[in-house]
């Protein structure tokens, strides 16, 4: 798929944003933890996807009612949903400089279209090494999910299934979706807002 920036400014998918809050002491600690001054950069971003994917609980797997937003609150209680993650990933790796945007799908809620849709969450990575943007997804895995750093190929949780009406959006936005960001804001339980209120459609 062919992935189109929302902004030809590279320095946007470097901004601190309230949701992306690296300059917290929490994320600041972390990065000087799991980053050193000799990674190279794709060294750097797999670290962090990996920290992210496997160190912080997705809510809705550990049956957690608590919702998480901001990195800083991501990483303090190592739990979120995809949107959270999202934003933690985007944080700890603008952090280092490196340009992270944020990507989205269209997916069935659970196993079926009668179930309902919602949209998930990912992020983009630029590699100025390789002159070209990789999205990752830290969701976190689990039987049946087994998403993987790769530069060379896409290792994503899901794969679209475009005949079931779910769809890969192209844009890297520089922002979190303001409807992800919404439902996060609106909602005190996790389990209730994952089941019944998560966007289903951008």
């Amino acid at each position: 798929m062919n992935l189109i920036c929302e902004s030809g400014i590279l320095n946007d998918y470097l901004l601190e944003l309230n949701e992306v809050n690296y300059s917290s002491t929490i994320i600041k600690k972390k990065a000087e933890e799991i980053f050193n001054p000799f990674q190279t950069e794709i060294e750097k971003a797999k670290v962090g996807f990996e920290f992210v994917r496997d160190e912080i609980s997705h809510s809705w797997d550990i049956q957690s009612k608590r919702v998480t937003c901001n990195a800083s609150e991501v990483l303090e209680y190592k739990e979120g949903i995809c949107y959270a993650k999202s934003h933690l990933l985007a944080s700890l790796l603008r952090s280092q400089g490196i340009p992270t945007g944020f990507c989205y799908q269209r997916l069935m809620l659970f196993d079926t279209p009668e179930k309902g849709y919602c949209i998930h969450s990912l992020n983009a990575v630029f590699f100025k090494s390789l002159n070209k943007w990789i999205r990752l997804d830290a969701r976190g895995n689990k039987k049946g999910i087994d998403a993987q750093f790769s530069i060379v190929k896409e290792k994503l949780a899901f794969p679209i299934k475009e005949e079931l009406d779910e769809k890969d959006y192209p844009v890297i936005y520089a922002k979190p979706h303001p409807k992800t960001v919404a439902v996060l804001e609106e909602h005190t339980n996790a389990l209730e807002m994952y089941n019944n209120h998560l966007p289903e459609g951008l």
